[in-house]
């Protein structure tokens, strides 16, 4: 695949105005498949659950989860949407190797929900509405894996599995209407967006959001057009980017490519695309279909689906509090300066630190350990913090240990290592490894004297009142005991020596 070539971020701002739209498609945490009964499980066996309705037999006949539907009202709810008397479900017809039946059972012409919008704060404190186009209910479709090949991908595999242990779980599909007027900031307020359908979804507890799952996946759509032109580009669709991150270098990269393309008098092809997140770039999928080539028809074995006012409103009344409201909340729970709290939601922490605070660490503490060591490990690793092996519980017990004198920084960012690669939790490995910090004086008063028998002078500048002294014996007492030394307790005997 010949490399894309890219215009400079800023020089593509210059000449073209940037529009977006963003596809989110959100699983549902139901007990059972959207139209049958089926378990909705992660992580079984392929192929386990599954029954004549999700691989489509002859003669199997749907049934709309209950479930399912009032999930979908309580999100076109919660996005500010009115809600449909009624709707029904249509085929989506094209070739469906992951869906056995070759139809999506989706909504088209009739969704659950329409015409919402909500707020969206960028990093730079900016505030943009989205517009919501519709909400809609469909079902899912499997898993294929591509055996063979260095990617992972069809391109150059030998065969293909499919699993349809995925196909049918209940999905709401969230389009925004076209998103003008970001400029710049247009990938950050796409990933800012896909966040807050997660805090949403999240808080609503109709799904479980684990992004790294493909529980919310986002499909992005760029254009570019000419600064004053009245009609919009050609867009692509880069397909299920799975990380926040990704979201926002995906947008940012389709900008530079298509930019690139524009100036030399090129055409942009309406496609999707894919997003390969070790490149940082996408490539093109498939020519994106209209919805005529869908071949969209009502489907005849569902009845329209039509929500009482009542179920409405009592959903309404179950709505748990805003994104906003409940950043102003834990802003004040925590006491965090404005800065600190905008760093925690831009870097999208809000919720391993209230999980953290829950398991028992201060506010700060866990702060300080998610956007300090946590993240510089993530980065290390060129991932986001959610897809690291380690839960809210696990950063907790790190912060009490330190607090109760048993770690050193040091000592609890070794830990923090061990955790990470496996070994278990905090307090295991401070026991496994011996990692404890130090407190007996005698042995702290023997690292000390062998210390201060090659520079006995600091003694002397100790006593008259030159205390930077004291930091070469401290780090070579913490030299020798492997950074397990209290390094303040070391400097207290070190002057109890001095003015003996």
């Amino acid at each position: 695949m010949a490399k894309a070539e890219l215009m400079d971020y800023e020089k593509a701002l210059e000449q073209f105005e940037v529009v977006i739209g963003l596809e989110v498609h959100v699983e549902l945490n139901t007990n059972t498949k959207m139209f049958c009964g089926c378990a909705n499980v992660f992580g079984n066996e392929p192929n386990t659950n599954v029954c004549p309705i999700c691989i489509g037999l002859p003669g199997s006949l749907p049934a709309v989860n209950k479930r399912a539907v009032e999930s979908a009202i309580s999100i076109g709810l919660a996005l500010g949407c009115s809600i449909a008397p009624t709707g029904r479900f249509a085929r989506k017809n094209y070739f469906y190797p992951d869906l056995a039946k070759n139809f999506q059972t989706s909504q088209y012409d009739e969704p659950i929900a329409f015409e919402g919008g909500i707020d969206i704060e960028v990093p730079s404190g900016n505030v943009y509405t989205i517009d919501i186009e519709r909400a809609h209910m469909e079902e899912d479709a499997g898993k294929l894996t591509h055996v063979g090949g260095a990617t992972g991908r069809i391109q150059g595999a030998e065969y293909s599995l499919v699993d349809y242990n995925r196909a049918g779980v209940p999905l709401i599909e969230i389009v925004t209407k076209p998103v003008y007027g970001a400029g710049a900031e247009a990938p950050e307020l796409a990933a800012a967006y896909v966040r807050t359908i997660r805090e949403i979804v999240k808080g609503l507890n109709v799904s479980d959001a684990k992004m790294e799952r493909g529980n919310v996946r986002c499909d992005a759509n760029v254009s570019l057009r000419l600064h004053g032109a009245e009609k919009l580009g050609t867009r692509t669709e880069t397909k299920n980017v799975n990380s926040l991150r990704s979201i926002e270098r995906a947008v940012r990269y389709e900008i530079q490519r298509q930019a690139a393309i524009l100036a030399k008098g090129g055409t942009i092809i309406q496609e999707t695309r894919h997003w390969h997140e070790d490149k940082g770039t996408t490539s093109a999928g498939r020519p994106k279909s209209d919805a005529d080539d869908y071949r969209y028809f009502p489907e005849p074995d569902l009845v329209p689906v039509q929500p009482s006012l009542e179920l409405i409103e009592k959903l309404r009344a179950a709505l748990p509090e805003k994104p906003a409201d409940r950043r102003k909340r834990l802003q004040a729970e925590w006491a965090f300066a404005d800065l600190e709290f905008r760093d925690v939601v831009n870097a999208g922490l809000l919720d391993q630190i209230e999980e953290a605070v829950a398991a028992g660490a201060t506010a700060q503490a866990a702060r300080k350990w998610y956007t300090g060591e946590i993240a510089r490990l993530a980065n290390a690793e060129d991932k986001d913090i959610s897809e690291l092996p380690l839960t809210p519980a696990h950063v907790a017990e790190l912060a009490a240990l330190v607090e109760a004198g048993k770690l050193n920084d040091r000592l609890a960012r070794e830990v923090l290592t061990y955790v990470l690669a496996g070994e278990g939790s905090p307090a295991q490995i401070v026991v496994a490894r011996g990692l404890e910090v130090v407190n007996d004086d005698g042995a702290l008063i023997a690292a000390i004297d062998a210390a201060l028998a090659s520079q006995p002078d600091v003694l002397d500048a100790i006593r008259e009142g030159r205390m930077q002294a004291a930091g070469a014996v401290i780090g070579a007492v913490m030299k020798a005991m492997k950074g397990s030394a209290d390094a303040a307790r070391v400097r207290e005997l070190l002057i109890e020596k001095a003015n003996a």
